[in-house]
């Protein structure tokens, strides 16, 4: 009987999980440790943020799923890896709580990332600064520290809302432009727009970059670019943007940093919400005779090493697909694998620059939710592939992948708007695409109308179903 251990369940390891426990859950152990006895569907926090969603409304119970799919459940945090000794040691929730060992044959770390708002001065909640919308906790302070905000539009006062990143190497600039479009709709529906000045805060070299290098799209029968596309939706929605800019500090009522040139500034806000930069989770990696072997398994940052190639000049990597992660697999522990925002990828996507001042403007990769899923699916199929074949035959890199993003730009499905980005691939290969971007001009596309709303909202409510695992689950695409 083989032993599955999956650490996190968020997309990429619930996702492993499902199809672990349907293919093996009968025969083998598949046993999945996550903090949160809940999953959490993040796109959604971007509503909670403003109160326009109930929390409950992204969460279901992870124990009642798992057990009709033959998976067993450990609601508690995982602290150490002992990599040749096959467990993991875990700390159950519940004050008191002994802890636990979850031995394994194969291991998926998909963890999730640490919200690192330490590497940023002043950043965060727990600083009482800014406000992040990454968790549910997060997303309810940022709601309560929101809707104070608009109570002081109401009164007559005007009010300052910065949005954006809260560190040069931070990523996920998408959560945060759903969040500042969603304000600025909000704040319309609530008539006090003309009592708000809106800044998007920005560590990317341009609108639209993403950290994947930005894209390029034949709309309405002219080329656009991602910058444009953006540029035009913020002209319209009066916000304005400030790009390339690291931010190094943060106190009450200021916002510092640097931008590409390394002239400092700062921008005065009211309420801000900052993503901050991501990094591994903090768990002990132990070897033989208790050695400490996280440098076999994890970068600097504590993201899971893979199967792709690393420490390539940024021109190498650019031009070579075949860098990119295709099985997720750690190359010194072969029965370990990485998942989701959990493994570490070669390198950046978009060009990094460093100021000179050294502080960074590099947007990190993106490796959420759809590409997560997917990830964790390739993952969960070459287990299965292991156990039941003694060889792996799945494989997909991001140089192969495509993605799909609905931005909101609004709620409603009478008045409101989303932008729908497909890309393709995620991560440019100009060997296969010789063209400027390194995509396929047909299939990369932006749109954006009150049809994307729709298809958002749907969207929200069809993963629900699928990641519930109610009929038809496996039907749904990741």
């Amino acid at each position: 009987m083989a032993k599955i251990c999956v650490i996190g369940a968020g997309f990429a390891g619930h996702t492993a999980a499902l199809y672990l426990g349907d293919k093996l859950g009968r025969e083998h152990e598949v046993t999945v440790i996550n903090r949160s006895p809940n999953f959490v569907y993040i796109p959604s926090l971007v509503w909670v943020g403003i109160d326009r969603m109930p929390v409950e409304k992204t969460l279901f119970d992870l124990q009642k799923v798992y057990d009709g799919k033959n998976v067993n459940f450990i609601a508690g945090r995982a602290t150490e890896v002992h990599a040749d000794a096959q467990h993991v040691v875990v700390e159950p929730n519940g004050e008191g709580a002994t802890p636990v060992q979850v031995d394994y044959d194969y291991l998926i770390i998909a963890t999730g990332p640490k919200l690192d708002f330490e590497a940023t001065p002043g950043l965060g909640p727990a600083a009482g600064n800014t406000w992040s919308i990454c968790s549910p906790p997060h997303a309810l302070e940022a709601r309560e520290k929101y809707l104070e905000a608009v109570d002081r539009m109401e009164k007559g006062d005007r009010q300052r809302i910065v949005i954006g990143t809260g560190h040069g190497a931070a990523t996920c600039q998408g959560a945060a432009l759903e969040y500042i479009t969603n304000v600025h709709k909000d704040l319309v529906r609530r008539g006090v727009r003309d009592k708000c000045d809106l800044t998007y805060l920005s560590n990317e070299p341009e609108l639209g970059d993403f950290g994947i290098r930005g894209l390029n799209v034949k709309h309405r029968g002219r080329k656009t670019s991602a910058a444009e596309f953006i540029g035009a939706v913020f002209k319209d929605y009066d916000i304005t943007p400030q790009v390339g800019r690291g931010v190094t500090r943060v106190e009450k009522e200021s916002i510092h940093w640097e931008d590409m040139e390394g002239t400092s500034g700062e921008t005065g806000y009211d309420y801000a919400m900052l993503i901050p930069r991501f990094q591994g989770q903090p768990l002990k990696y132990v070897g033989k005779d208790g050695a400490d072997v996280a440098d076999q398994i994890t970068n600097p940052g504590g993201m899971i090493k893979v199967d792709g190639i690393y420490g390539l000049p940024w021109d190498e990597l650019a031009a070579n697909p075949d860098a990119w992660p295709a099985v997720y697999q750690n190359p010194n522990y072969t029965n370990i694998f990485a998942a989701g925002i959990a493994f570490a990828p070669p390198g950046p996507i978009s060009k990094p620059h460093m100021n000179p001042n050294g502080v960074p403007m590099s947007p990190a990769p993106p490796r959420t939710g759809m590409v997560s899923g997917i990830i964790g699916r390739i993952v969960a199929l070459n287990v299965i592939d292991l156990v039941e074949k003694g060889r792996m035959t799945h494989s997909e890199r991001m140089t192969e992948m495509a993605a799909a993003c609905i931005a909101s730009m609004g709620d409603s499905l009478w008045d409101g708007s989303a932008a729908v980005i497909m890309v393709y691939p995620v991560v440019p290969d100009t060997r296969k695409y010789p063209n400027e971007d390194g995509r396929d001009e047909f299939v990369t596309h932006m749109e954006m109308g009150l049809a994307g709303a729709w298809m958002k909202r749907m969207i929200h409510t069809t993963f629900m179903h699928k990641l519930k695992v109610r009929i038809g689950w496996k039907i749904i695409p990741e």
